[in-house]
């Protein structure tokens, strides 16, 4: 299945930041977290709807990427480190 994207503005609903989306945005700036709604990138075609905890970093410089994990189901997916993403919190994860 090709990428679908879909703009969406959002209030993360773990820190209640008011997201800004641009049809790439996935995950909150501010904290990271997600919420489990896609199958494939864009699809919103998940029926979980758990909350998706950032749990580690790997990669190398450039070429980051956030780890994820749903709280309700266990799925873990990698995810890319974002342009606007806070890099306090996303280096917060390297020592996870």
């Amino acid at each position: 299945m090709a990428f679908k994207r879909t703009i969406e503005d959002f209030v993360c609903e773990h820190c209640g930041t008011s997201v800004k989306g641009d049809g790439y945005t996935n995950h909150c700036p501010q904290c990271l977290w997600s919420k489990h709604v896609d199958v494939e990138p864009g699809d919103r075609a998940a029926t979980c709807g758990g909350m998706m905890e950032p749990i580690a970093l790997e990669g190398g410089t450039g070429k980051y990427r956030i780890i994820q994990r749903c709280e309700r189901c266990e799925i873990s997916r990698p995810i890319a480190v974002g342009k606007n993403d806070d890099m306090k919190a996303v280096l917060a994860l390297a020592g996870n």
